[in-house]
């Protein structure tokens, strides 16, 4: 917008002082040329007075030497009485231009080398036309003109640079609360919910600014609405949860009673982290820091651990690959762990006891790739599951299984693929990226065809 009103500034101006110094130019000029053919005729008149009172040579000359500047004079008398033609001086013009200002008896101007001549007719005493020529240089007719050029080519200049820097401080006035404008839309969009934008500059960037405050308050109190209800509804799990407690504290001692105290104690935690995460003032809505992230191995190791023991129960085979050494990733400890069990549990709630399952953890070098796969029936359509897990949860499934991977992949600029798993059902790719890169399809491929050789289903 601003190197936009600067061109059209520019080639306005320089039209309008094309169309004024042009002609003004030519009219300088024109004054110069008059100016030299005035002063012509004010020396041929000075001649004029003499010639009507006599006609002889000698003091013509001397006239004609005392009028004459610098030899630019001449008089041309005519054929009289029996005397020839006689002329007085350094004549330029040729005979025929002479006898033609004779005839017309007026004054004309002929080109002659090195500039013109002004023929002036005068009456002699006698009734015959003498001529009267002044010599007119060319540097003389353009005395003056060359400078007015450079006066005239000096203020268009001036003019065109002095337009352009206002024009250039009216596109930065524009241009500045735009850019303020966009930043606001930047930092909001970053998560950074005080965001606001100064009503400035033009009417229609204050009624943008006035409505882009507008807009962020509402989202805002969309969010601040969306924590309260979040945390009242987590609130309401509480009295079941407490069931549950007392109703496990009951089960006396063995180890499917404390694998479940374990689950009810850790669901009460997660509840609580859930409340307090809702409640708070402002959403981590930011980006994780640098140095953010865990073990994805540590993590894997762990809640296989825990699925391990529920798996025994329902005669399922299990395995782990590639968590005998650390792999770090930049997400959160409980985000991927929440992911996880989203996962398994999909395994255990949609195929039958005693189908085997497996994770799998492939250490790239830009990117680390989950994946849980199991031995099931497989997904039909994995486009519908995945619609399913972008929040259009269909019957017997709300979908938040798979959102909740799916945010996670793409936090990291990764993604989630579902496909067919070498166990013959279902194998869901979770792709971590570690430097914030779209992942490279090719990179998909390429990790697969490195794949280790996964031990033996326990």
């Amino acid at each position: 917008m601003r190197w936009a009103l600067v061109k059209v500034c520019l080639a306005v101006t320089t039209m309008v002082v094309v169309a004024f110094a042009v002609p003004l130019g030519l009219v300088v000029q024109e004054m110069a040329r008059d100016r030299a053919f005035s002063n012509a005729e004010r020396e041929a008149a000075a001649v004029a007075p003499a010639l009507s009172i006599t006609t002889d040579r000698d003091k013509l000359e001397r006239v004609v030497a005392a009028a004459g500047v610098q030899s630019g004079m001449a008089v041309h008398l005519p054929a009289e009485d029996g005397r020839a033609a006689v002329d007085l001086g350094r004549g330029r013009a040729v005979a025929r231009d002479i006898e033609a200002v004779r005839r017309m008896g007026r004054a004309s101007t002929a080109e002659v080398p090195g500039g013109s001549a002004l023929l002036q007719p005068v009456a002699l005493g006698s009734g015959a036309i003498a001529v009267v020529e002044v010599w007119v240089p060319e540097a003389e007719m353009s005395n003056g003109v060359g400078t007015a050029w450079a006066v005239l080519a000096a203020v268009g200049i001036a003019l065109i640079a002095g337009s352009v820097a206002v024009a250039d401080r009216l596109g930065v006035r524009m241009v500045r609360p735009a850019r303020r404008l966009v930043e606001g839309a930047r930092e909001l969009g970053e998560g950074h919910l005080g965001a606001r934008v100064p009503a400035e500059g033009p009417t229609e960037l204050r009624l943008a600014a006035v409505a882009f405050n507008s807009m962020a308050d509402q989202v805002v109190q969309l969010l601040a609405n969306e924590r309260e209800l979040a945390a009242d509804l987590s609130h309401r799990l509480r009295t079941p949860l407490t069931v549950l407690r007392l109703n496990a504290a009951s089960l006396g001692a063995g180890a499917a009673a404390d694998q479940t105290r374990a689950a009810v104690a850790q669901l009460e935690g997660e509840v609580d982290t859930i409340i307090r995460t809702a409640r708070e003032a402002k959403p981590q809505t930011a980006a994780a820091g640098p140095g953010a992230g865990c073990d994805a191995a540590e993590v894997v190791r762990e809640r296989m651990e825990f699925w391990s023991a529920l798996a025994e129960d329902e005669g399922r085979k299990w395995r782990v690959a590639g968590a005998e050494r650390p792999v770090r990733v930049p997400v959160a400890r409980a985000d991927l762990a929440a992911a996880l069990d989203a996962l398994l549990g999909n395994v255990f709630r949609h195929t039958t006891e005693g189908t085997a399952f497996a994770v799998d953890v492939h250490n790239a070098d830009d990117a680390v790739i989950v994946l849980v796969s199991d031995a099931g029936s497989g997904i039909a359509d994995p486009e519908t599951a995945m619609a399913r897990g972008q929040g259009s949860g269909t019957a017997g499934s709300t979908g938040l299984g798979l959102d909740i991977v799916r945010r996670l992949a793409e936090s990291t600029g990764g993604d989630v693929r579902i496909g067919s798993s070498v166990l013959g059902g279902t194998e869901v790719r979770i792709w971590l990226q570690l430097d914030g890169r779209k992942p490279d399809r090719r990179g998909h491929r390429g990790t697969e065809r490195r794949r280790r050789r996964a031990p033996a289903l326990r």
